[in-house]
């Protein structure tokens, strides 16, 4: 595999790293059709554990057979694919070599009360990761979360062992918790924050959420109005949290958010390019369609990150 000159100058920015996490990092952003464009599209199917199975899966009864996804994720040309234990464990074999994969070594679930503090369980290890050949692990944390300095010392450590063994890291840094309202979670403010530790956490590449213009935080208020920070447009937040993932030097990825038209997938995916992210994680808003609309989704979203859509 030969990388591209966009490919290794991202590479440069991980002083310090292992080789063996620069190889696994370059076999995600070499795969697919937008394999060496620095710009990436994963498909990550943890919803079965998030939110229970028919709500994941019923829209699209073939999403219940983890080999759908490996399938879909390969037949698309997307760079990774990522899911938890079980389902990577379920088609392992069958599809070895053929995508990138990151395993989800944390998860939570709906049926915790709504009154305890915001956290995952440990669901995986590094060794899991290097058993299935994955080339990543992914883990959530839970800024503003009572639990989240917990979170925090979890991933430092599963970070440190992943990198050691030539793994690298996707962090989830989704905003929640005691700490933050509804309108707290997807503020400008807070997803830059989020994304900034996510950054200093040391993951090799970040995902968060798309924001709003909301700010959320009385003294970071102060701050973006004196210094006029452009947060007028989803492009303009996009390049706010890219330049708050240490100046762009890390890789970051947009999840895609609940069931939504194609339309206003394409319109995210037109303003996390124009804004400079990397790209697209995208799991309900693909594998809830059908197959055939999927691909056309999944194809149209590839076009978009070339510049050509």
């Amino acid at each position: 595999m030969k990388t591209t000159k966009i490919v290794q100058k991202m590479l440069a920015n991980y002083e310090g790293e292992t080789p063996g996490v620069k190889a696994n990092l370059a076999r995600i952003m070499m795969n697919g059709k937008l394999g060496g464009t620095g710009k990436m599209i994963i498909l990550p199917v943890d919803q079965g554990f998030e939110h229970g199975p028919a709500r994941s899966f019923a829209p699209n009864a073939e999403a219940y057979d983890p080999h759908y996804h490996y399938q879909l994720a390969i037949d698309a040309g997307l760079n990774a694919y990522a899911a938890p234990l079980g389902m990577i464990e379920a088609g392992a074999d069958t599809f070895a070599g053929q995508i990138p994969t990151i395993l989800k070594v944390n998860s939570a679930n709906s049926l915790i009360p709504d009154a305890a503090p915001k956290t995952q369980a440990i669901t995986a290890s590094v060794d899991d990761a290097l058993r299935l050949g994955c080339s990543a692990i992914g883990f959530t944390i839970y800024p503003g979360s009572s639990a989240a300095l917990n979170m925090f010392s979890d991933i430092a450590e599963m970070r440190k062992e992943a990198a050691a063994k030539g793994i690298a890291t996707v962090i989830w840094s989704y905003p929640r918790g005691e700490a933050l309202d509804k309108d707290g979670e997807t503020a400008i403010d807070i997803a830059a924050y989020a994304a900034q530790i996510a950054a200093l956490l040391g993951a090799h590449i970040i995902k968060i959420k798309l924001s709003t213009n909301h700010l959320s935080l009385p003294a970071a208020k102060t701050v973006y109005e004196d210094q006029k920070i452009d947060i007028a447009t989803q492009a303009a937040r996009v390049r706010h949290c890219v330049e708050s993932s240490l100046g762009g030097r890390r890789l970051i990825v947009f999840s895609g958010g609940a069931a939504k038209g194609a339309d206003a997938v394409y319109d995210d995916a037109r303003a996390i390019r124009d804004g400079g992210g990397n790209g697209s994680i995208i799991g309900r808003n693909s594998f809830q369609r059908d197959r055939a609309d999927a691909l056309s989704m999944l194809a149209q979203l590839v076009e978009i990150y070339r510049g050509k859509a």
